[in-house]
């Protein structure tokens, strides 16, 4: 396996990475055009703009888009985040260069007809309102809201009815024109590759168009507090967050091992204590998830209105103990479990592009397996605990939903932590 990158004259970058065993490819476009991009006023837009690259462009209509990628047996799709809007598809080796044409089509020239516009609005407003019908869905939204408040961080991906009500067609034009720059975006592919074919390819697609200057984005400023609502639902839901190291941060693998072992497996301490010694939940996890500018310390449980109260403060005694006594198997455990899942996952082409196009956007650069392997195993005990210790006496956001009036408040279970 290879991996070569080219930066083209404005500023796109192409990084492959040639897998010769496979037979397929998987190849996207990662456009550093998320949630957080958005004004107040546009929340929505980037993933209303997903939506609409696919309802046709000035060269194939929206079933020819269709009929192009699974004609010839592969599939397409798109995801937002609030960092990036990706645009991705798999397909044999042979048709690669069909693929790419696709996708840059869809990107370079999508037509916006105002028909279709109003199709999709109603397909994203019923999103919407599958979201509102999915507690452990919705509560994460909430709690990104109250853990970033008042900021582009803290808003929705999917944006509000109003809002994508309100939309119309130079909206999104306009976001287009401001983010939709070369030099915000990552050609990535992996599997049966030929990596000078993609960069030629890439380069006659992309030749006229030229980078934009950098749009401000607005830092990430975790805050804390609390979201609470109640309403009659068979089990209560509750997130909790506190604020983790960003990728590039010397302590981020740190907090990578102490949440898997929190909670991050069967094994872990808030498993073993919650659900297999006091039957308070079917399930908790922990997990860590950062970004360029921030991270987060994530735990969900959902449990019975009697036992939501006592399952929160369990929580935070867990999380003191396991802050003071981790012990040294149970942090090698964890950093087994970190190398394996990544390894594991990295099995197939798809995951390898995404790897290569996040790495590329985060570092500039594709990081060596090698030298991830060995960032997770030089955390030591020293360095989770000085993480976990600093991690108590931070500020701590959460949201809960359902019957959830007898659960203690987010300020008594901060101070239950910091105790």
């Amino acid at each position: 396996m290879s991996v070569q990158t080219d930066i083209l004259s404005n500023g796109l970058t192409v990084v492959t990475e040639a897998m010769p065993q496979l037979e397929s490819a998987s190849l996207g476009f990662w456009v550093g055009a998320g949630t957080r991009h958005e004004t107040e006023a546009e929340n929505g837009i980037a993933h209303f703009m997903e939506h609409m690259a696919f309802k046709g462009t000035t060269r194939r209509s929206a079933l020819q888009i269709a009929e192009a990628i699974e004609d010839v047996g592969g599939y397409l799709n798109a995801y937002t985040s609030r960092d990036t809007t990706a645009y991705y598809s798999r397909v044999l080796s042979g048709d690669v260069p069909l693929a790419l044409d696709v996708l840059g089509d869809i990107l370079l020239h999508p037509t916006l007809v105002e028909a279709e516009i109003e199709i999709e609005r109603g397909v994203i407003l019923q999103e919407i309102g599958q979201a509102l019908d999915t507690p452990d869905d919705i509560i994460f939204d909430w709690l990104q809201e109250v853990a970033y408040p008042n900021q582009p961080m803290g808003r929705s991906i999917l944006g509000s009815d109003n809002q994508v009500r309100a939309f119309q067609r130079n909206d999104l034009a306009g976001f287009i024109g401001h983010h939709y720059s070369p030099d915000r975006m990552v050609l990535a592919a992996a599997g049966a590759v030929d990596h000078d074919s993609i960069v030629r390819q890439a380069e006659a697609m992309f030749a006229h168009t030229s980078s934009l200057p950098a749009p401000n984005v607005l830092p990430a400023v975790f805050s804390g507090g609390e979201r609470r609502e109640i309403k009659d639902l068979e089990q209560a839901h509750l997130s909790l967050c506190l604020p983790a190291p960003n990728y590039k941060a010397d302590d981020f693998f740190a907090a990578q091992v102490f949440a898997l072992a929190l909670g991050g497996g069967m094994s872990s301490r808030l498993f073993q204590e919650l659900r297999e010694r006091r039957g308070l939940c079917y399930s908790i996890m922990a997990s860590a998830s950062a970004g360029d500018d921030n991270g987060l310390i994530t735990i969900y449980a959902g449990t019975s209105e009697t036992d939501v109260a006592n399952l929160a403060r369990v929580t935070m005694d867990e999380i003191r103990r396991a802050a003071d006594d981790l012990t040294q198997a149970e942090i090698d455990r964890a950093r087994v479990q970190l190398k394996a899942g990544m390894l594991m996952g990295l099995e197939g082409a798809s995951a390898r592009a995404e790897r290569l196009a996040r790495s590329t956007s985060i570092w500039g650069r594709v990081l060596p397996l090698s030298e991830t392997v060995a960032k997770i195993d030089a955390v030591d005990r020293a360095a989770v605990r000085n993480f976990a210790m600093e991690l108590l006496s931070k500020p701590m956001a959460g949201a809960l939903y359902g019957p959830v009036g007898g659960a203690p408040s987010i300020a008594e279970l901060s101070a239950q932590l910091a105790a």
